[in-house]
């Protein structure tokens, strides 16, 4: 992380002590559904674009600018005018790719002169130069042969830990897809690819790679913990699930979010296994379930007809999740805090719900590189910045993809649907409207948000750094 000053590190914390506030900006968005999102108390929000197209993933360069991969369009860098806390705009964009093949992906080398991002089939590599918001004249392929029909996203993840391993998390072809049952196949898996040693050819997903995980349907979101260098993914579950006949869909099965080691050689015997899916899932509510008895939240279950050789003890056979989450949220990405002890997760929102869920952004309290919930919470993310009125939803909504902290630890956040960025701050005397909760009412006792430091803690803490710095 590049030394910030002391001035800055005030601006973030103490936002209201300095007088700036997102109402004192001169410049004031509307949001582009004219309903504005929700925000839990001691927390801040405000407007920072509008007007993009189909905003998906989002990084930092090293000098400040917003990369922001467009699906369809390409990646556009915007230069932000920042006049501290949450008064943040944009001075100027620039379009740094123009490719409508590009969907999805983007990440960054560690030194920051290496610009990657992806399409369907594809991980691409330009020379890139920050200053100018400049890539070269020519690309290359680094990671080919992941044409898939239905989930066509390919999340890229550089680590932070280990020089030039490079993540890829590719989806199903289909809502439940057979040929994930076959590691060849390359479907529904996590891989990390070494571009120390990479030949002029790239790599082909199907054969190469190092396979953190399999039988992971939809894992958008992929993380790497910044303390520990423990890599989470958050996962998209089935829809229009039956179990022994009978139609479980409306609550059933959980979204997930799973482990899967390390890229430093630290020991985890369950790295590179299978998570369960085609046929293996996350109950979120087992009391909705035939033939529930031994199940409990996160208990991996079978789906359709129960036989000889798929059921539920050869599910629990299966590497299951460290948390579960309400079906149907579809989580996008995950991202961590520079001390590892808030992990965020963007949740898109459902379609195959009455009731929509989804459409926020949650907080998940994590300590020594793990969430601090048990595997069968249910209660173990607290909503911090969501749609005030969900029926509105798919249509009218706030829908967040991606997540990335600048260099003030400030959180942005893009809205694919309604073509938003928007800025997250800490702020203890903010009085928000509280967000919806897992149980659908305001979150439970003991669930607000963790970690606020106060005042005296903070002023050492600020001084520790800059000491250090």
């Amino acid at each position: 992380m590049s030394p910030v000053s002391l001035a800055a590190l005030l601006g973030l914390f103490f936002v209201p002590a300095l007088g700036q506030s997102s109402s004192s900006c001169s410049t004031t968005l509307t949001p582009t559904n004219s309903i504005k999102p929700s925000i839990a108390s001691g927390y801040r929000v405000a407007l920072v674009a509008t007007g993009l197209t189909d905003p998906r993933s989002i990084e930092f360069d090293k000098a400040g600018n917003l990369l922001v991969l467009q699906a369809g369009a390409g990646i556009e860098s915007l230069q932000l005018q920042d006049s501290g806390g949450t008064c943040v705009s944009v001075k100027s964009k620039k379009t740094v790719v123009q490719a409508s093949a590009l969907n999805h992906g983007i990440a960054l080398s560690q030194d920051g002169n290496t610009i990657y991002a992806s399409s369907a089939e594809a991980a691409y590599s330009w020379e890139y130069d920050p200053a100018t918001s400049t890539v070269s004249n020519t690309n290359r392929s680094i990671v080919t042969g992941m044409n898939t029909d239905d989930h066509t996203t390919r999340t890229l993840l550089m680590s932070q830990k280990v020089d030039g391993m490079f993540l890829i998390s590719r989806g199903s072809t289909s809502n439940i897809d057979p040929a994930a049952e076959m590691l060849s196949s390359g479907h529904s898996q996590i891989k990390a690819f070494n571009l120390t040693n990479m030949t002029a050819d790239g790599y082909f997903y199907d054969t190469d790679g190092l396979r953190l995980g399999w039988g992971l349907r939809n894992s958008v979101g992929v993380a790497e913990h910044p303390t520990t260098g423990g890599i989470y993914s958050v996962e998209n579950s089935v829809d229009q699930a039956t179990r022994d006949g009978q139609d479980v869909h409306e609550d059933n099965p959980g979204e997930e979010m799973n482990f899967h080691g390390y890229l430093n050689g630290t020991e985890y015997s369950a790295q590179g296994s299978n998570y369960g899916y085609p046929y293996c899932f996350a109950a979120w509510a087992p009391s909705d379930l035939p033939d529930n008895s031994n199940l409990t939240v996160g208990s991996q279950f079978a789906i359709g007809f129960m036989n000889n050789t798929i059921n539920d003890t050869y599910c629990g056979e299966q590497t299951p999740p460290r948390l579960t989450f309400e079906a149907h949220m579809a989580p996008l990405d995950i991202a961590f805090n520079n001390s590892g002890n808030d992990g965020w997760v963007t949740f898109h929102g459902s379609w195959d719900r009455t009731d929509p869920s989804g459409y926020k952004v949650s907080l998940i309290s994590f300590a020594n590189g793990g969430p601090v919930a048990p595997a069968n919470s249910n209660t173990s993310y607290i909503d911090i910045f969501a749609n005030a009125n969900n029926t509105v939803c798919p249509g009218n909504c706030f829908r967040p993809v991606g997540l990335a902290f600048d260099s003030q630890g400030r959180m942005f956040v893009s809205s694919d649907a309604s073509g938003e960025i928007y800025v997250v701050t800490k702020d203890e005397t903010a009085n928000g409207t509280i967000g919806t909760s897992p149980s659908g009412g305001k979150p439970k006792s003991g669930t607000q948000p963790q970690g606020v430091l106060s005042t005296g803690a903070l002023v050492l803490s600020i001084l520790a750094y800059c000491i250090v710095s």
